[in-house]
């Protein structure tokens, strides 16, 4: 492995330091967005194991990975989650673990979770208003997603923040109270455009809210600085004046952020996707299973893949279907 590189350079020159790795496709929610109503998922024995998925950390981070993101589905309902995030958190090189939630376990977890070394944590919440978050998540309590939220402000996480997808005339009225709430907690809060990914019941291209509309309005109602900070994702970020809250904005559609990525995503089976609007992969989990004891052969498929890393994404809600049939929650969070 000495030729192997201590970064992983894609070939337009970007430099891939983030992994986002999916630990399930199982989830307690149903969001709309992300998930058809009657989802049928993953045998066990056709998901990663743990050790697995430790594993594959590992193989990353000697890489030149300094940021993971663990998600799912709902990571949370893995069995046995935390000892993951433990033994990620034991690594040498990483700077931040971070985790992706849709809140509903998370009360009874964040202690451990801070304790094993998560930093920040992402917390989705699209709306404020209890029937209307149920009727977006399908199953949802909204009571239990605040309640985590409370937990983590309380144990002191660097850094939380709620990740809301706004449709149109579903819960496009409620921008300014998110902001509010977020302002009112000393939290931050990203909006982020609604993908085309897998077939869902709803029209996308009629529920469609451009991050530029939303940046729009919010301009009206607040003062807001940009700013060049960044948590090494796809957010640009806008600093509301006097506040400790940032208003982040991911805008695959309005605003194409190819052009810096520096991630890849790996799903609960083992695929490596190189970009989440594209259907290139990398199967890694038959090289996880077939060489046991040799790191050799999954680190040469990684630095390989980088060779087919595409440009971009190519979203296009009006398509009568999506160019990427798999769901969201296939993908990862």
């Amino acid at each position: 492995m000495d030729n192997l590189p201590s970064t992983l350079i894609d070939q337009f020159g970007r430099k891939v330091d983030y992994i986002r790795l999916s630990i399930t496709d199982r989830c307690d929610f149903r969001c709309v967005y992300c998930m058809g109503e009657d989802m049928q998922f993953l045998p066990r024995d056709a998901v990663l194991s743990l050790e697995e998925c430790a594993r594959l950390v590992k193989v990353f981070v000697q890489l030149g990975v300094s940021k993971v993101r663990i998600t799912g589905g709902e990571p949370l309902v893995r069995k046995n989650a935390l000892w993951l995030f433990e033994e990620i958190g034991k690594l040498k090189g990483l700077d931040e673990l971070v985790l992706t939630t849709n809140g509903s376990q998370l009360s009874k977890h964040a202690a451990h979770l801070k304790k094993a070394g998560v930093k920040r944590i992402n917390i989705s919440v699209d709306s404020l208003k209890p029937e209307r978050f149920k009727s977006i998540t399908r199953t949802g309590d909204l009571s239990k997603v605040l309640e985590s939220i409370d937990s983590c402000i309380q144990i002191g996480f660097e850094g939380i923040k709620l990740n809301t997808v706004l449709m149109r005339g579903i819960n496009d009225d409620e921008t300014e109270s998110l902001v509010q709430f977020a302002i009112d907690k000393n939290i931050d809060i990203s909006f982020i455009e609604e993908m085309p990914l897998g077939e869902v019941s709803h029209a996308r291209e009629n529920t469609f809210v451009s991050n530029t509309e939303t940046l729009k309005l919010l301009q009206s109602k607040y003062t807001l600085l940009p700013s060049a900070e960044s948590t090494g994702g796809p957010a640009r970020y806008w600093r509301v004046a006097n506040r400790y809250t940032k208003v982040g904005f991911i805008s695959p559609h309005s605003h194409n952020f190819c052009e810096s990525c520096n991630r890849v995503r790996i799903t609960c089976q083992g695929e490596l996707y190189l970009c989440l609007g594209q259907e290139d992969k990398v199967e890694l989990m038959p090289l996880l299973r077939a060489f046991p004891e040799n790191d050799a052969p999954i680190m040469e498929a990684i630095v390989e893949s980088m060779k087919t890393k595409p440009k971009g994404h190519d979203f296009d809600l009006k398509r009568a279907t999506p160019a990427v049939v798999r769901f969201m929650s296939h993908t990862g969070g």
